[in-house]
């Protein structure tokens, strides 16, 4: 079944696109309300266009075979710099990474074409890649729809917590 779709790299010309899903997959989950929404995927796209073209963002958009310019889904990724540090369970094979990291990003299918594999196919895709790149780690935030994808593609819960205040405002 997946091999009526294409995958493909995204351009800076895709930055509208994706952060037209990006603002659909915040919204859908429910954290971005009605009247912040357009202001939302205008800044999306505009971030986006930049770290696309920088290399900072690195994204892939699939369609189906036999109409490529209708994108169905998307997915990308973060590039980071981090501190070297130590990686590996055992204290006798810890190595030090470089601390070459990314986070994968905006994950999401059209509402009609889900439940086919297509996140997979574009979460699998990036995992190869970062292989490719030979990063250091590989990290996202799951919803509750996507926790089992992650898991089953080797993801695993990690200890990582978030400071629940604003940080722009003044104490």
């Amino acid at each position: 079944m997946l091999e009526q779709f294409a995958i493909r790299l995204a351009t800076v010309a895709d930055a509208g696109l994706i952060g037209s899903q990006r603002a659909r997959m915040f919204h859908e989950l429910e954290m971005v309300p009605d009247p912040l929404f357009e202001h939302f995927q205008q800044l999306g796209e505009s971030r986006l266009r930049e770290m696309l073209g920088s290399g900072e963002y690195v994204g892939w958009l699939v369609s189906p075979i036999e109409s490529p310019n209708d994108i169905v889904a998307g997915a990308g990724v973060q590039l980071r710099r981090v501190l070297p540090h130590p990686v590996g369970e055992e204290l006798d094979e810890i190595v030090i990474a470089d601390g070459r990291h990314a986070i994968v990003l905006n994950v999401w299918t059209e509402p009609r074409w889900r439940r086919r594999g297509l996140a997979t196919l574009l979460v699998k895709t990036i995992i190869e890649w970062a292989r490719s790149e030979r990063l250091d780690r590989l990290v996202l935030h799951a919803s509750d729809e996507g926790r089992l994808v992650y898991q089953r593609l080797g993801f695993i819960p990690t200890t990582e917590m978030r400071f629940k205040d604003r940080l722009d405002l003044p104490e």
